[in-house]
């Protein structure tokens, strides 16, 4: 079984988001899970804009890196460069992979700018997440 785990800064938007896309799309045989460097809670807007698109990320908990997971993973994907640069040290095993996306919980204006972002955002994921299914 392959293990995957998406990093984020506080696991409330861009790596739950990648958590519930990657659930879909990935094949059944992957174990995948998201954390932040630190907790933040989830972000009712990230719910909203997987809710568009049929995948219901509502129930899951903002949680800290688990470092006993995180060594054996054989990817992980960083969301930030927060997370990038605050990773603990993985074995050389591990393949690591860097998607340097906007914050949308940062996006500013009308709500429906906002969700413009995280809608744009979950689409930039959605199609990063699409170039894994042959990861070996």
């Amino acid at each position: 079984m392959k293990k995957i785990y998406f990093l984020c800064t506080g696991n409330s938007c861009r790596s739950q988001m990648a958590e519930g896309l990657a659930k879909k799309i990935l094949p059944k045989d992957w174990e995948i899970r998201s954390a932040g460097v630190e907790v933040h809670g989830l972000n009712p807007r990230a719910v909203k804009s997987m809710a568009e698109i049929g995948i219901d990320i509502s129930e899951n908990q903002s949680k800290i890196i688990d470092d006993n997971y995180l060594q054996q993973c054989d990817l992980v994907v960083t969301l930030c460069g927060d997370a990038r640069d605050r990773c603990p040290i993985t074995p050389s095993s591990v393949k690591k992979l860097h998607w340097p996306l906007p914050d949308p919980a940062q996006a500013t204006g009308t709500e429906s700018k906002i969700m413009e972002q995280f809608r744009s955002v979950r689409n930039q994921i959605e199609s990063k997440i699409s170039e894994l299914k042959n990861f070996e």
